[in-house]
């Protein structure tokens, strides 16, 4: 856009909105050049703050009848490029509308608006005997707006479910600028559920300005058990054992041994350092069923072959254990200058041979890689580690990412369990999917944007795209089978 345009673009923007609200200088700009995965940045056109929802239909409302892309922002967490802005769009950002409306201890509920963050609604309804389930390891920064768009999950995701098992109602901003109530405070609302839809669509099909999410009653006793492994695959065995015993935790974490050594360093949570990997398992419930679970996991991990079993012996330890797993990714971050983290999801009796191929994959793109994850269901997050001041490095990082999740659609798995798709992993919607779901993705996308301006470009590639990308794949060859790796 000629920059004659684009300060009528501000121009018109700030008729609406406060002068602060609308953000149009190079440096200004900058804070919202990319998201959580920096190797993409690009500066917006404009950025625009509305303080409410109105503000909001009007942006959007404005932008559709000039036919100006939109690209909702939350807390810019997201590690797959999903908040990317567009160098011809708008980028509007959702951190003032950061209210918390109403807690309802009775029906267990909260009202938030997008930009309340995670951690905060937990925080509000603890008066209450209550907390909101989904904790993403970004919990403390990330905000609700952003885990719907994402369906983000967390260390608790195993047993309560990821945010589109724990959201009732929203209110969106369709691309026309309606203001569309899809769900309810009810068990169940007639219709398509639409719902569930907007769960995980990363802002292309409306953009959340309301959210009624469901609260769950702190347990009466919470119980960790740190349980340590002289071999990854036996970790990921035992996994598998816990829950064919019928055991399903609240939380079921694994970590390999540069991930421990990383978080000991960086918190002492007391992780056992020589360990080749770690499981955490939380159990919560009564008083004498989290007894009886805590005596059968102990049994189950020492069958499994673990090396060491301990249980948290007061709040203060099982925080601790805690702590370190959730400050995984800032302390694996002190050992290189980048790190590229990946996110797939696989079947729990497949975490030990997609563990081997990570390795195997290592050593041949000769990057370390720290593996950290929900082992429970199976959602890898490894971390590649790089030096992007290195030719050629952040390119086989990124060669490596796609051969991770290539790796998890082979052994029946999917390229993404809580990160989304954006335009990190749109190359591997091409691997995942075939040319008539790919069609299916885009009608759908249609129905709600027909002008296609919201976050265009992100997550659904095109049929042109895929042809490409699998031709290309045609004459890849697996790491295990190159000259020199084999």
């Amino acid at each position: 856009m000629k920059e004659r345009a684009r300060r009528k673009l501000i121009q018109a923007l700030r008729a609406f909105l406060p002068e602060e609200a609308v953000i149009a200088g190079e440096e200004a700009l900058r804070p919202f050049e990319c998201d959580g995965l920096p190797a993409y940045r690009e500066l917006p056109l404009v950025a625009v703050l509305p303080e409410d929802a109105g503000q909001v239909q009007q942006v959007v409302r404005f932008c559709h009848e000039h036919g100006i892309p939109v690209v909702a922002r939350g807390a810019a967490t997201g590690l797959s490029g999903g908040a990317l802005p567009l160098a011809d769009g708008v980028l509007l950002g959702l951190s003032r509308l950061d209210r918390i409306l109403e807690i309802d201890p009775l029906a267990r509920t909260a009202r938030v608006q997008p930009g309340v963050r995670n951690l905060a609604v937990s925080e509000a309804a603890a008066p209450h005997g209550l907390y909101y389930a989904p904790d993403p390891s970004s919990q403390i920064a990330c905000t609700i707006g952003g885990n719907v768009a994402e369906n983000s999950g967390g260390v608790h995701c195993l047993k309560y479910g990821l945010t589109v098992n724990n959201v009732l109602e929203l209110k969106v901003v369709t691309a026309e600028g309606e203001l569309l109530t899809l769900g309810s405070a009810a068990l169940d609302s007639p219709g398509y559920d639409l719902l569930a839809l907007m769960n995980g669509s990363e802002g292309m099909l409306g953009i959340v300005v309301e959210a009624l999410v469901r609260l769950l009653p702190r347990p009466e006793r919470q119980q960790v058990v740190l349980a340590a492994f002289d071999e990854v695959e036996k970790a990921a065995d035992a996994v598998g054992a816990i829950i064919a015993a019928g055991i399903v935790p609240a939380g079921l974490e694994m970590m390999d041994n540069l991930a421990i050594r990383a978080a000991e360093d960086f918190v002492r949570a007391g992780y056992p350092v020589e360990a080749a990997a770690i499981l955490l398992c939380e159990l919560d419930g009564t008083n004498e069923e989290v007894s009886e679970q805590v005596r059968r996991i102990n049994d189950l991990l020492r069958g499994a072959g673990a090396t060491e079993v301990r249980t948290a012996r007061d709040e203060a330890e099982r925080l601790r254990f805690w702590q370190g797993r959730k400050a995984a990714f800032p302390a694996v971050g002190r050992l290189a200058p980048d790190y590229y983290c990946m996110d797939g999801t696989v079947p729990r009796r497949a975490l030990g041979e997609v563990l081997r191929g990570i390795a195997e994959r290592s050593r041949f793109y000769e990057l370390p890689v720290a593996n950290v994850f929900h082992a429970g269901d199976g959602n890898l997050h490894p971390l590649i580690l790089y030096d992007a001041n290195k030719p050629g490095e952040l390119a086989r990082a990124e060669a490596f990412g796609a051969e991770i999740l290539e790796l998890s659609v082979k052994v029946g798995g999917t390229i993404t369990g809580e990160h989304g798709v954006g335009r990190e992993k749109i190359h591997q919607m091409c691997v995942q999917f075939g040319p008539a779901e790919l069609e299916q993705f885009h009608a759908l996308k249609a129905a709600f944007d027909p002008e296609g301006l919201l976050n265009p470009g992100k997550a659904i590639p095109q049929p042109r795209h895929c042809a490409e990308y699998r031709t290309l794949g045609d004459t890849r060859t697996p790491p295990g089978e190159r000259a020199g790796n084999g």
